[in-house]
């Protein structure tokens, strides 16, 4: 009786290991949703005055498919502003993004964004918040499979700028090159 039950034992040991292996597949495949994380290093024309706004921003990217996601982005243009130091820039923007096509490591998406943009003036004329759309699109190159280099262009349009007493009031469009990295945390 003790062999029978040490053979069976054996046996049954077995066939638990050919099961819990079967296990380890996937019984079913998961999302294509990828969420990518990145800084930028950001120069802007805020379409007054002949210099550029340069800052540092972040943005958070969601495939949610491998051609349609999501973004949003920060931005803070706090450098090289005009001559008396108080003009700035703060972008605050999310939107949907499509990718054009994939090239060898490169990847083309364009982009449309709306949000808010806070603009301090020069010279002490004035600040205000202002709704904000953007088309814009970028390019990304895949370094490692979790790390890229992305390099893009954005157009602002804020149909209600400056609203400034005694200043006209044509709306603004700021426009500008993006270059950072992202790295992907949900693949």
């Amino acid at each position: 009786m003790t062999n029978a039950i040490n053979k069976l034992l054996v046996l049954s040991f077995l066939f638990t290991a050919t099961v819990a292996y079967s296990q380890v597949a996937r019984s079913v495949n998961g999302g294509e949703s990828t969420l990518w994380v990145g800084g930028e290093f950001s120069a802007v024309a805020p379409d007054y005055g002949s210099h550029r706004l340069i800052g540092l921003g972040t943005t958070v990217d969601l495939n949610v498919t491998p051609k349609i996601g999501v973004i949003g982005e920060a931005r803070w243009l706090h450098f090289h502003n005009s001559d008396d130091g108080n003009e700035t820039q703060s972008d605050y923007l999310a939107g949907a993004k499509y990718r054009l096509f994939r090239w060898q490591k490169f990847d083309f998406d364009a982009k449309f964004l709306v949000g808010g943009v806070w603009i301090r003036f020069p010279g002490d004329i004035g600040s205000g918040s202002y709704f904000a759309y953007a088309p814009g699109a970028f390019v990304d190159y895949r370094l490692m499979s979790r790390l890229r280099i992305r390099g893009g262009y954005e157009w602002q349009m804020l149909p209600s700028a400056p609203n400034i007493p005694g200043q006209p009031n044509n709306g603004l469009t700021p426009h500008g090159f993006m270059i950072g990295v992202t790295y992907a945390i949900l693949r």
